[in-house]
């Protein structure tokens, strides 16, 4: 018996000794989006979870058991059982103060609200919403909520809010290519239900009230115009913005009445207002109707290395497995540069544009990311749903889910 344990043990250390287990989060994982998944749903069942920044591609290492170990293989994720010495040996590699790495300590996961008139209405066009398809995908729950909520106080519920393709300047995504008869007619009931006269005013009191859920806490992510038009309502507090959608004219003096001190993260942009041109609401979008060099196969933007020990949110939020990024289109595809506070951290670019930000409100955090749909390369109009099962390994889509998880991290204050 004792010949056969020896046996046993020498063939088999690893899982004689099996201490953790490791998902790598590198070019080896064969589906980097399910791993996320996984992550969650151990974090909600108050398992914690070490987020090991920068060691090969942001990997995941959890205590091991053979129901984590049996999850994984449902769920077709790759994994590594480790020894303890194993597991020592790459957390003392990782803790060096002369590398770049760190591990984080995951705790309690965090509850997801998204924003989205699905809630109200058909909606169809939101049915392509990058985050909804992702957040499915990956197997973490969600609640959806949508303007009546807010107004009602909800929000104080969930610790992370993301905001879909909307329009908070109440013109309805400024045509009915996205928006449909039924959308305009339930958003409608909703204001009249609350008081407001405009759509405008109402969606104006939506983003205020989100603006208070992130100084008191919260964490809020936002794509394409969802962000863009987030910041405009905002600044374009009192100023009538919004031609023919509510009835009357735009303010002629409203470019020059914005409160840019009023913003997430964009300042000095100029409204479309004279000049119909598309879907633009501003030049914050640096597409701007222009879509030549966003989507096309050699078109990239880049992620910026961060400090794993001490920019420790931002190096959170850019782990990847590739550095590179494809552009991708969206009504609001990337921010211009010169529309970017100083006061937002960049964290990816290209050469056109600012395409994925992060900032502090109060005592939350936001974070920015231009674009539709990380795997679509065609502009505009409906289109089907992106089947992630062709794409389990996006680094567009993982961006998105840096952000579900990052709430469940220990904050470090940014030194940088």
């Amino acid at each position: 018996m004792i010949r056969f344990i020896s046996l046993f043990l020498l063939l088999f250390p690893q899982i004689a000794f099996a201490n953790s287990l490791l998902i790598p989060m590198d070019k080896t994982q064969s589906n980097h989006l399910k791993a996320y998944g996984l992550s969650y749903m151990l974090l909600k069942g108050d398992i914690d979870v070490d987020w090991l920044l920068n060691y090969r591609g942001g990997s995941f290492m959890v205590q091991y058991s053979k129901s984590v170990e049996k999850e994984c293989k449902l769920r077709s994720i790759s994994y590594e059982v480790l020894s303890d010495a194993a597991t020592q040996q790459i957390v003392s590699q990782i803790t060096r103060p002369d590398v770049n790495m760190d591990v984080i300590k995951l705790h309690k996961a965090a509850k997801i609200a998204v924003y989205s008139p699905i809630k109200i209405s058909p909606a169809e066009f939101e049915n392509t919403d990058a985050v909804l398809l992702v957040l499915k995908y990956a197997e973490i729950p969600f609640e959806v909520i949508y303007d009546e909520e807010i107004l009602k106080g909800d929000l104080p519920k969930y610790d992370w809010l993301h905001l879909h393709h909307e329009d908070f300047t109440g013109q309805f995504g400024r045509n009915m290519r996205r928006t449909s008869e039924v959308d305009v007619k339930a958003q409608e009931s909703i204001a009249n239900r609350f008081g407001y006269t405009k759509v405008s005013h109402m969606k104006l009191a939506v983003a205020k009230s989100i603006k208070e859920f992130c100084a008191g806490g919260g964490f809020l992510f936002a794509m394409c115009s969802g962000a863009e038009t987030f910041d405009i309502a905002l600044a374009a507090e009192g100023v009538d913005i919004v031609d023919h959608f509510d009835g009357d004219g735009v303010d002629p003096q409203a470019q020059s009445k914005l409160d840019f001190t009023k913003t997430f993260a964009f300042h000095n942009f100029k409204l479309q207002l004279d000049e119909y041109d598309g879907m633009n609401f501003s030049d914050i979008n640096s597409a701007g109707g222009r879509f030549r060099g966003f989507g096309d196969n050699d078109a990239y933007f880049s992620l910026f290395d961060f400090s794993a020990k001490w920019d420790v949110i931002p190096a959170m939020l850019v782990q990847n497995h590739e550095n590179l990024i494809r552009e991708f289109f969206g009504q609001t595809t990337a921010f211009s540069k010169n529309t970017v506070k100083p006061s937002a951290l960049v964290m990816g670019t290209s050469s056109q544009s600012d395409r994925y930000i992060y900032g502090e409100m109060g005592r939350g955090q936001w974070t920015f990311y231009g674009g539709h749909d990380p795997e679509g390369r065609g502009g505009g109009g409906r289109r089907m749903p992106t089947d992630l099962n062709l794409y389990p390994n996006s680094p567009g889509y993982r961006l998105i889910l840096n952000n579900v998880l990052f709430p469940s991290a220990r904050k470090k204050k940014r030194k940088t």
